[in-house]
């Protein structure tokens, strides 16, 4: 499935994506590192984890995928891929919930593209598929990221000590909420409304 706003276009993940995926990856790898999952130390006798390939993660995002825990998508902006956007423990049954993670290239950021991004996938979770919640976790030393989450006006429920192991320790992240109730008329809305020459 694809969601699209404007220039921002949200699209699965795919194995041929890997050379722009690579090039985007590697121009912002100084300014990814400080916020990127890493594999913490195995414990005594453990085999060491190694990192993924391209291949190897486009398929375990597939397979999650087709299980239904996971939503893998790469974000387009005017027609080059700049970014990547999952929403990933996606649980059913009582809880109906998911959680986000982003990412997106220094050259794009500041335009509003992951704003819409993000604000495209929760309007799908919530309206394509069902879910009642959606969460992104964020390191409290992390501006440009907490800066999405407040334009979309999610809730910061608080914090989450040594949450997720990230550039190489485990770091603390705060939680940022919103349920479907609290956006009736859907997250892109409640976003073009609040954003300066967004037509009204």
């Amino acid at each position: 499935m694809v969601l699209a706003s404007g220039d921002v276009v949200l699209r699965p993940i795919k194995l041929r994506d890997q050379r722009s995926w690579r090039e985007v990856n590697r121009r912002n790898r100084d300014w990814l590192r400080p916020w990127e999952a890493t594999i913490p130390p195995p414990v005594p006798g453990a085999p060491t984890a190694q990192r993924p390939t391209y291949r190897q993660m486009v398929r375990h995002l597939r397979a999650e995928a087709n299980a239904g825990r996971m939503l893998p998508f790469v974000i387009e902006y005017r027609g080059r891929l700049v970014g990547q956007l999952t929403v990933a423990g996606i649980t059913w049954g009582s809880m109906c919930s998911g959680h986000v993670g982003y990412w997106v290239d220094r050259d794009v950021a500041g335009r509003g593209v992951m704003p819409t991004a993000v604000a495209l996938a929760v309007d799908h979770c919530f309206r394509g598929i069902g879910l009642h919640r959606m969460e992104v976790c964020i390191r409290p030393e992390n501006g440009p990221s907490r800066r999405v989450v407040e334009k979309l006006g999610f809730r910061e429920e608080g914090l989450r000590p040594r949450y997720l192991h990230i550039d190489g320790a485990w770091r603390d992240h705060l939680v940022f909420a919103l349920t479907a109730e609290e956006i009736p008329d859907g997250l892109l809305r409640r976003w073009q409304r609040a954003r300066p020459g967004t037509p009204r």
